[in-house]
């Protein structure tokens, strides 16, 4: 068997070893965050969040179709199509590695020897199964999220390259730039990533086409592959839809024609200049001229996936992001204008004042014509820095913190590059790096923590030095906390060295591309404290290209082995022992915490959030989490399509008011009674907050009148002669129809008597948006005919003061018109009988009482909003209420179905409640179970904190504290139990610890 056909099956098997594992790893229903609106969107062909993924949405479509219909199947088979672009992503790395390995030994096929050919396969092995599992790129594999996808284009994109260049020289060669073209326009409707590949693509090409290579040659070519970039992220991806967009402004408003006259006569005219320039550059036999033009029809043919969210958004479906059915929207929506931007070049410091605002403006499809609006402006500042780091004045708390600036004080230029290189550079790309190939402390998001997600080796003396005495976590079960000794990494600099040894221009194209798609994304980024997640899966690809290095060092441990020992067994066992120290302490280490097949905890919250509701019901939502799983259901699943789901972030938008007044599946309207035109984009986007000196409470429906009157006499005049609405007072009140609170069984049957006449609030922001504007409508004209909940997860700002009116049922809170003297700023309300029938008889727990790893997902929303604000406070309530049986009945279910082991001291002060209540309702044996395990991680953690005590930060602080807590409380249970040996425990714990 020759050279190429070993390589092929070698490339293969890789691929498919890889993709055997993500698919048995593999999440079987949606996860957290983007991936709910991805499947739902996927199995509908409906428009996502800005910039969009439609050709991401098309593959994973055809995917759903593996379900054969069975709906329960979908999001897994969606995962599935992310594992095998992942398995292809490492079938194309061994390929490239095993190209780059050969250039660089520098055999021809003829002369290459078995023993040659091993060292070229085994690198080709080492490298592509290392990043195979690798953190970063497992995570992203067994989920239907774009990086899988994207990660494909990039490795197709390099390994074309050298296609290209080992093919230059024949006739034909250009055809793999065309195909490059083509992919690169592809990846545009998954991911942007992969343009970051381009001035390395162009470099490739200088060194195979220049005879004499030199520095301003190469500086020349690096500055073509940006324009290149630079062309198509503006000039193909943005200004090209906004050339169409303004041909169709001037078709419409100018010549009166209909709305998309003036796009047709743009593309007519693109495809005209398209064929005129072909034909002149082949009369002229200017073939570079020809290949550019050409390239750039297949980067459009590729763009074209973009159509799909065209076409769809002009139909009746359920998520229809931003709405882009129009020049003027699909421009927004592709510009990511509701995003906003993080200045790069020049930019505000946190401390800067605006000084002046440059006016813009956009356009609005009206119905028969487009209107010119307001757009948001470009603001001067009075102090401007170049390459502005520390840039957000909402930050300004936390970028003192990193730099030790007061936030008074005027930002320097050290000060900003000491944040650049300790925060952007260092704790947002070093740290996932070094995750990927030095080892993972833990899962936990860090913000600068000692004790949560660092990087560490696993050699003690290292990590202790550097993190505390580190060495003491040994003690707890955590399988998210993975060690690799420096081995792969270690393997990934002798190949960085071999290789410049061996072949300094390929090295060069390799670091190129490790950087673009590393360090370039850090400073393109620009990125604040304080990330809600962390952001490892933007740099894959620079993990891509280091792990070529990691395959190419094991040709250069078998040299330097080779060089010692001659025998052929000493290489042999050498080759195994890289794969073990690569590949093999990779899978090994991140096997159980990368493997999701166990879990369900994303669907199972989302079921239980639809049906906390009553039928009919409108729920308020705010961000991605307590969204998306829940559209997931809705729309593949289609579980509880009667329920209205509000985004409250998104219904600041005209899109999502207009969506929301119409019915979805069986969920009817939301009773939105606003004009449309009153809300139209570029009006009332923002009411302000004025002081009028109203006296008492103002009616809802009047106040709502006086915000969207269009009377001057209701309105303030500005300075440039302008009229604006504004919120004259912040005391609202509504006026309370009893007879429908009765008829709808708004409020239990014991709390009638306590239904208000009339409720009254203070308003809690000092504007209005649309979004409130339209809750307030909901309020006001729903009449109590429907049942309106909000998900426990929004903050208390996105309750408009509602609060006191809000009634906790568990993960939802409902409102409802009752008076009981409550306190005005709190949710304090609970509705005991409906919350203990959704713990006990509505709610499922799937498999979290059995889960070999509970990820930081569940650490974040199960934890926290399942058994902390829901089981336990349905304890808390029946407690106080001495309802002790049904108050057994949820501890007994608690104790079933908590996970059987820690899962950090979180979880420890949470079970307390568990643990008090069964002393209570006189189940002992159960309650001294969980406090004698619960008290010696409580010892353990401490003595770990404690052995840290030098290097702990603010940010550790909340762990001190929750420990100390759930100390006490331990002391309380244990003296409660009335045993001795945990009395002592703690007390001991307490004179070690605690007594200074």
């Amino acid at each position: 068997m020759n050279y190429n056909k070993i390589n092929i099956l070698l490339g293969w098997f890789c691929g498919i070893v890889a993709t055997l594992v993500y698919v048995l790893t593999a999440d079987r229903f949606n996860s957290w965050w983007d991936t709910g609106e991805f499947v739902a969107s996927a199995y509908k062909l409906q428009v996502v969040h800005q910039p969009g993924a439609p050709l991401f949405l098309m593959v994973q479509n055809i995917f759903s179709n593996l379900a054969g219909g069975e709906v329960s199947k979908i999001a897994f088979w969606m995962n599935v199509g992310s594992a095998v672009c992942s398995g292809l992503t490492i079938t194309f790395l061994f390929w490239t590695i095993t190209a780059l390995a050969r250039k660089a030994v520098n055999i021809s096929f003829s002369k290459s020897s078995i023993s040659t050919n091993i060292q070229i396969f085994g690198a080709g092995l080492v490298g592509a199964l290392a990043y195979a599992f690798t953190d970063t790129f497992w995570y992203s594999a067994v989920e239907s999220e774009v990086y899988a996808m994207s990660s494909l284009c990039t490795a197709t994109v390099f390994w074309l390259i050298l296609k290209w260049e080992a093919r230059a020289d024949q006739d034909d060669a250009n055809r793999w730039l065309l195909v490059i073209a083509f992919v690169m326009g592809l990846s545009i409707g998954v991911h942007l990533l992969n343009l970051l590949t381009i001035p390395a693509l162009a470099l490739v090409v200088y060194f195979k086409k220049t005879a004499k290579i030199s520095l301003k040659g190469v500086l020349t070519t690096l500055g073509i592959g940006v324009a290149i970039l630079a062309f198509i992220l503006w000039g193909v991806i943005q200004y090209s839809v906004k050339l169409a967009a303004y041909f169709d402004l001037f078709f419409v408003n100018s010549l009166g024609l209909g709305f998309g006259s003036g796009i047709l006569v743009f593309i007519v005219l693109l495809i005209s200049l398209i064929v005129l320039g072909l034909y002149y550059a082949n009369q002229k036999k200017k073939v570079i001229l020809h290949l550019s033009i050409l390239s750039l029809c297949f980067v459009l043919f590729g763009f074209s996936s973009y159509t799909m969210l065209l076409v769809r958004a002009q139909t009746n479906i359920s998520l229809n992001n931003n709405s882009p059915d129009n020049a003027f929207s699909f421009l927004g929506y592709l510009s990511r204008e509701q995003y906003g931007s993080e200045p790069l070049i020049k930019g505000p410091t946190y401390n800067s004042k605006p000084i002046a605002v440059q006016e813009n403006h956009t356009y609005r499809k009206d119905e028969e014509k487009y209107t010119r609006i307001d757009a948001p402006g470009k603001y001067a500042y009075d102090n401007e820095m170049f390459f502005p780091r520390l840039w957000s004045a909402d930050k300004a708390p936390f970028y003192s913190y990193y730099t030790g600036l007061d936030q008074d004080e005027a930002p320097t230029m050290w000060g900003n590059l000491k944040f650049f290189f300790t925060y952007q550079v260092n704790h947002m790309y070093a740290r996932y790096f070094l995750w990927n190939f030095v080892g993972r402390q833990n899962d936990e998001p860090s913000h600068g923590s000692a004790i949560h997600g660092n990087w560490i080796a696993g050699i003690s003396a290292l990590d202790d030095t550097r993190l505390g005495k580190e060495s003491l976590y040994e003690n707890y079960e955590n399988p998210s906390r993975n060690v690799y000794y420096f081995l792969p990494l270690f393997l990934g600099i002798l190949g960085l060295v071999w290789h410049y040894k061996k072949s300094k221009r390929d090295s060069f194209i390799v670091g190129l591309l490790f950087f673009f798609t590393g360090l370039a994304i850090v400073i393109y980024l620009n990125q604040t404290p304080m990330q809600p997640r962390e952001r490892d899966y933007a740099y894959a690809g620079s993990f891509y290209m280091f792990s070529v290095w990691i395959g190419l060092g094991a040709i250069a441990v078998l040299d330097i082995l080779r060089r010692i020992y001659a025998n052929k067994v000493v290489a042999s066992i050498s080759l195994a022992f890289v794969f073990v120290a690569g590949p093999g302490i990779l899978a090994y280490q991140n096997w159980d915490d990368h493997d999701r097949s166990d879990r369900t905890w994303t669907r199972d919250m989302a079921y239980n959030y639809l049906e906390s509701c009553e039928p009919n019901a409108i729920l308020f939502t705010y961000a991605d989490n307590d969204t998306f799983p829940l559209w997931y259901l809705q729309e593949v699943e289609g579980v509880r399509t009667d329920v209205r789901i509000v985004n409250l972030s998104y219904l600041q938008s005209d899109w999502y008011v207009k969506q929301t007044m119409q019915d979805i599946n069986l969920a009817q309207a939301a009773p939105i009674h606003i004009h449309p035109d009153k809300i139209k984009k570029g009006i009332r986007d923002v009411i302000h907050y004025y002081d009028m000196e109203v006296d008492g409470y103002v009616d809802l429906d009047t106040l709502l009148e006086v915000m969207l009157s269009d009377n001057q006499s209701n309105q303030l005049p500005l300075s440039n002669g302008k009229y604006v609405n504004v919120l004259p007072t912040k005391n609202i009140q509504m006026i309370i129809d009893k007879d429908s609170v009765l008829r709808n069984k708004v409020v239990p049957k014991s709390w009638e008597k306590d239904i208000a006449e009339v409720m009254q609030w203070s308003y809690n922001k000092p504007y209005v948006t649309k979004s409130e504007l339209s809750l307030l409508s909901i309020i006001l004209h729903n009449n109590w005919e429907r049942p309106i909940y909000f998900a426990n997860m929004l903050g208390s700002e996105n309750f408009i003061g509602l609060d006191k009116y809000l009634v906790n049922e568990g993960l939802v809170y409902r409102l409802m018109p009752i008076e009981k003297e409550q306190p005005e700023n709190e949710i304090s309300l609970v509705n005991t009988d409906t919350l203990y029938r959704n713990v006990t008889s509505k709610y499922v727990y799937g498999s979290i009482s059995d889960l070999e790893h509970y990820d930081v997902d569940y650490r974040r929303f199960v934890q926290s909003y399942l058994f902390d604000k829901t089981v336990n406070l349905t304890l808390d309530s029946l407690v106080k209420e001495e309802r002790l049986q049904e108050a057994k009945n949820v501890a007994l279910l608690a104790l079933q179905h908590m996970p059987k082991r820690i899962v950090d001291i979180h979880h420890v002060q949470s079970n307390a409640v568990v643990v008090d209540t069964l002393i209570k309702v006189k189940e002992k044996e159960k309650a001294q179970l969980i406090a004698s395990r619960d008290i010696d991680y409580i010892e353990s953690n401490l003595n770990y904190l404690v052995g840290k005590a030098d290097k702990l930060t603010g940010f550790d602080r909340l762990e001190i504290n929750t420990t100390v807590d759930s100390l006490n409380r331990y002391k309380e249970i244990a003296n409660a139990l009335g045993n001795e040996k945990l009395i002592t425990q703690v007390q001991r714990i307490e004179n070690k610890y605690l007594s200074n």
